[in-house]
């Protein structure tokens, strides 16, 4: 039964997000023309716009001629996180968030490659590289994992002679040439 939740949660979640992303990229492909603009806030324009692009590398257009390749490993990616998410503590949460946002992202930006043959682009802010949902998506979920590992480290106990008593092993700071006055 829990896996079974897990998975609703991991689909559910992870759906909500690729729905967004493919209706986003829908309306573009068909409302812009390739290298079109649509700035709908004026004075917004040098800092946020929308431009249909196409993408055939991986996110931000790194490695252009890699698609092949990209495919794959979000296939492989997006499998690892269907086989890993239900192993993963509920207490775990940043980890569960993260894996949710780059399951999302890698099927959105999957999805594309598979039935476009290119992956939209869309999101244009200042000098930034144009980017789609599915690549913010991969990239929060990055932050948040990291944030949530760097969290973890800082809640566990530090170290110290107590530390090192408890487990039978002498503290850092002592002098394993002298034998001990005990």
């Amino acid at each position: 039964m829990g896996r079974l939740r897990d998975a609703m949660i991991l689909l559910g979640c992870s759906g909500l997000i690729l729905a967004f992303d493919q209706w986003t990229k829908y309306l573009v492909r068909t409302q812009l023309e390739v290298g079109e603009t649509w700035m709908p806030i004026t004075w917004l324009a040098p800092y946020a716009r929308v431009i249909h692009w196409n993408n055939t590398g991986a996110a931000f257009g790194l490695f252009p001629s890699a698609s092949m390749i990209f495919t794959v490993v979000a296939a492989l990616v997006s499998v690892a996180i269907l086989y890993y998410f239900p192993r993963v503590p509920a207490a775990q949460w940043p980890l569960r968030a993260a894996l949710i946002l780059q399951f999302a992202g890698a099927l959105g930006n999957l999805i594309d490659r598979l039935l476009v043959g290119t992956v939209t682009d869309f999101i244009s802010l200042g000098t930034f590289p144009v980017f789609n949902v599915a690549d913010a998506s991969i990239s929060v979920g990055v932050a948040v994992l990291v944030a949530g590992m760097w969290i973890e480290e800082r809640r566990k106990p530090r170290g110290g002679d107590d530390a090192a008593e408890a487990r039978g092993t002498p503290p850092l700071d002592h002098d394993l040439s002298e034998p001990s006055a005990r």
